[in-house]
């Protein structure tokens, strides 16, 4: 078996070689993983590329933690300058991999950090600077918890909550915000503990609420949909439905009226509609968008921006989520949506990504409803769904899309049969069977349905020990 040694070994050797034998950096480093090497020694463990300051023989992650601890135990006070360097010096080695922060975190890092955090805010400094202190220590804490979000805990969140009780920087509110994001990610453990410190009711409500800035807005959004992630793999049985749920019946409908107050703003509009369509998880939930007047607005903000693929796509996503729900399925094509799916389809149909959610979208509005189906037709929803089959030939996403969404338009409106043949969707669909045969049923069940005559595959056929005459 292969011997393993301590980052803190590796470090003492490069140390030597740099100091007592006067090596360059590149030559110490070579010839320490060369001594053990030498030695049968696995290296796997070691993080060989720290950046070490060259006077001292030391890595520059352990010398700016040192200095940390040092100035949060006293023993030597760093005046504000001297700690705002190190602390500069401590984001820039953060950032650097995942292993840094993870060596990071074994010396209490996080500790010291949250210390140097509690110490600005009992200042009583309502509007700290972006460069301050506080503003820094906060952006290593957020380097440190990138892709490493055990390190999180209930000190953290105490600390967040202290800093947001007083805090109206809109740069700090923003990293707190991130911090948070950072957090929630690959952790469910995380994103229960949030959620059940009630931080959603005590400051991301009101942050949203209360505060008119773009990036703060934006941020708040985007803490919604990480809270509402299922990424962890250690947890069997996460709980993000019933995060969406919480946050839904807390902040839907002012999400949805935001839309209004930054029917200006793009790229808000993008973000708060991805959050809405996140949220939107249960069948009332769909009424309350719809109640608050969140068709119009989306239309709206379609009409408005046609050539934003930003917007166009998070409408179509969002249609598509308000559809889950029979009702507000009606309403969105009553509205008039049917002929701003398909000019807004129509004129990004080369877009990938924008086909496969438009085919998505127009696959749940016209499911189970004759008159959704009627009114898409008519709108000439039929030739741009051929003409994206044509253009995304390749894309088994978009085919299959494309498929359900046909099967959905004609199942209940035979008579759209002949005009979608004499657009040649029976041509179309046998180039997608042939393309991905993955989706060949589906391509088959759209025929059929189409009045296409077509040899359906048998999946299963049971046998029996009597032979059965159904004649």
């Amino acid at each position: 078996m292969a011997k393993i040694i301590q980052q803190e070994t590796f470090d003492g050797i490069l140390k030597e070689n740099i100091v007592e034998f006067s090596m360059s950096l590149d030559e110490a480093r070579d010839e320490t993983i060369k001594q053990f090497e030498a030695q049968g020694i696995n290296l796997a463990n070691i993080i060989k590329d720290l950046d070490i300051n060259e006077e001292t023989g030391n890595t520059i992650l352990n010398e700016a933690i040192e200095k940390i601890k040092a100035h949060v135990e006293s023993t030597k006070v760093l005046s504000e300058n001297e700690l705002n360097e190190v602390l500069e010096a401590l984001i820039n080695q953060l950032n650097k991999s995942v292993p840094h922060r993870v060596l990071a975190s074994k010396s209490c890092t996080q500790e010291f950090l949250l210390k140097i955090m509690e110490d600005e805010v009992a200042k009583n400094v309502t509007e700290h600077a972006k460069d301050s202190i506080l503003h820094k220590s906060i952006l290593c804490a957020h380097a440190i918890t990138n892709k490493n979000p055990d390190i999180f805990n209930v000190k953290s969140l105490k600390t967040i909550n202290k800093i947001l009780d007083t805090e109206k920087n809109e740069f700090i509110v923003c990293d707190i915000l991130k911090w948070i994001q950072k957090a929630c990610l690959l952790h469910e453990l995380n994103r229960q503990l949030i959620v059940n410190e009630e931080l959603l009711i005590t400051h991301l409500k009101p942050l949203l609420l209360g505060r008119k800035e773009v990036e703060i807005i934006r941020n708040v959004c985007t803490c919604f949909r990480f809270l509402i992630l299922d990424d962890d793999i250690r947890v069997e049985f996460g709980k993000a439905h019933e995060h969406a749920r919480l946050i839904a019946h807390e902040c839907l409908s002012d999400l949805t009226l935001l839309l209004t107050e930054f029917k200006d703003n793009p790229d808000v509009l993008a973000e708060l509609m991805l959050t809405i369509a996140a949220l939107c998880v249960r069948n009332e939930f769909c009424q309350v968008v719809a109640e608050a007047n969140g068709i119009v607005l989306i239309m709206d903000a379609m009409v408005t921006f046609p050539d934003s693929l930003k917007i166009i796509r998070e409408s179509m996503k969002l249609l598509k989520a308000l559809g889950g729900n029979d009702t507000v399925k009606v309403d969105i094509i009553k509205m008039g949506a049917a002929s701003i799916i398909e000019s807004s389809f129509n004129r990004h149909k080369a877009d990938e990504v924008l086909a496969k959610n438009a085919l998505a979208c127009i696959t749940t509005l016209s499911l189970r409803s004759k008159d959704n189906s009627v009114a898409l037709y008519e709108a000439g929803i039929a030739e741009t769904i051929l003409e994206s089959m044509k253009i995304h030939a390749k894309s088994k996403v978009v085919q299959r899309n494309a498929a359900w969404a046909i099967r959905n338009m004609v199942s209940r409106c035979r008579e759209q049969c002949e005009g979608w043949i004499t657009l040649g969707v029976e041509d179309i669909l046998e180039v997608a069977r042939n393309n991905h045969p993955s989706i060949e049923q589906d391509c088959r069940y759209a025929a059929r349905d189409l009045g296409i005559q077509v040899k359906l595959k048998e999946e299963w056929k049971g046998t029996a020990e009597k032979v059965i005459n159904n004649e």
